[in-house]
């Protein structure tokens, strides 16, 4: 079931991507404009909760086809290194809320500086470059307003999202009793409001309880 709901997502997020870049035009009194790019910016979220499922192993216990799933949906969430998101993303859960975690900022709590320190910790040259070329690539098939607007916002709005919701929320000081032994709060059990924020990743403790429990079934663990 992991490779047909990790396949399906990286099949929406393309061809719907595809779809608004050809068919859907940039106007800004047009609710049915912002609607797409909600939808695109869910679905690039979508793709890191696939890869971050990778990591854990859970989308396919072939380990072959569990990684190149993981590749392919980093790689196309920002041309992110799976290798790299790997040795961070286990240095977390080693370290969740504490100075080791690199998803974790031990100097300031403030939202906004956090979430920038947050990309910055997480953006390297090559990914700029390839963020760079894939640019100017889709520039000579579409326009270039389309570009910005369904492609390169989405994708802001969907690390905004996963920060906001993977991370901030959960991990935030003050660490309270209840969110002991991973420094991790949860949403209150609300399967639907979890699903539309961050496909259930809100139940943050339970993950941390149980990191081998793919996306989809975290809501059994309320």
């Amino acid at each position: 079931m992991g490779v047909i709901i990790g396949c399906l997502i990286i099949l929406l997020w393309f061809f719907h991507l595809y779809y608004i870049l050809n068919y859907v035009p940039v106007n800004f009194t047009s609710p049915v404009f912002y609607l797409h790019i909600l939808i695109q910016a869910y679905l690039y979220t979508g793709l890191f909760i696939t890869g971050h499922d990778a990591m854990h192993r859970t989308v396919s216990k072939n380990r072959f086809v569990n990684d190149w799933i993981g590749r392919i949906a980093t790689f196309l969430f920002a041309g992110m290194s799976y290798k790299r998101l790997i040795k961070n993303h286990f240095m977390h859960h080693k370290f969740p809320g504490e100075g080791k975690d690199p998803d974790f900022n031990t100097h300031t709590q403030n939202f906004f500086l956090w979430w920038l320190i947050f990309l910055y910790r997480y953006t390297t040259l090559v990914q700029l470059i390839i963020m760079a070329i894939t640019f100017n690539l889709l520039k000579i098939r579409f326009k270039e307003i389309s570009v910005w607007m369904f492609w390169v916002i989405p994708a802001f709005l969907g690390t905004f999202q996963l920060f906001y919701f993977g991370t901030y929320l959960p991990h935030k000081k003050p660490h309270t009793e209840e969110m002991q032994p991973h420094n991790a709060r949860t949403l209150r059990k609300n399967h639907l409001i979890a699903m539309l924020t961050c496909y259930f990743f809100g139940y943050h403790h339970e993950h941390h309880e149980s990191p081998g429990t793919p996306w989809w079934k975290l809501y059994q663990l309320k």
